[in-house]
């Protein structure tokens, strides 16, 4: 066995389901935090600011204001096991593949929602039952 299939071999064990996100989406990250012989979890929250590598080397970076309009990023290996889930919060729609342009706008940053069309409004779907009739 060559040790570019034992690479292979053990990236497969290592990689687990993570949900499809993207640069400009908002994200919830569970990371276990172990304090002395105690472990919780924090929860960090921010905007997905750009996404490198592949495979189990694979890192996002996620940025969110603090409080005072002082901006902090974090960078995360998806597939680091401290990491407990990954929630998105809100789909956003950018035209980047790297925000770092966030960096120099000062406070809270206004990215346009992604729709991809698979919930309609409920209004929408009454109104065109009610026109069939």
């Amino acid at each position: 066995m060559s040790m570019d299939n034992i690479v292979r071999i053990v990236e497969k064990t290592q990689i687990k389901e993570v949900p499809d996100f993207r640069p400009g989406d908002t994200v919830r990250v569970h990371v276990k935090v172990k304090e002395g012989d105690k472990e919780r979890i924090q929860v960090y929250e921010g905007i997905v600011i750009s996404i490198r590598g592949s495979g189990v080397g694979k890192t996002f970076t996620v940025r969110r204001v603090a409080s005072g309009g002082i901006g902090v990023e974090r960078i995360f290996p998806l597939y680091v096991p401290t990491i407990d889930k990954i929630e998105i919060v809100k789909r956003g729609r950018v035209r980047r593949a790297k925000l770092y342009y966030l960096r120099d706008v000062k406070g809270k940053v206004k990215i346009k929602e992604r729709n991809n069309g698979f919930q309609k409004p409920a209004k929408q779907a009454d109104s065109k039952q009610q026109k069939a009739k």
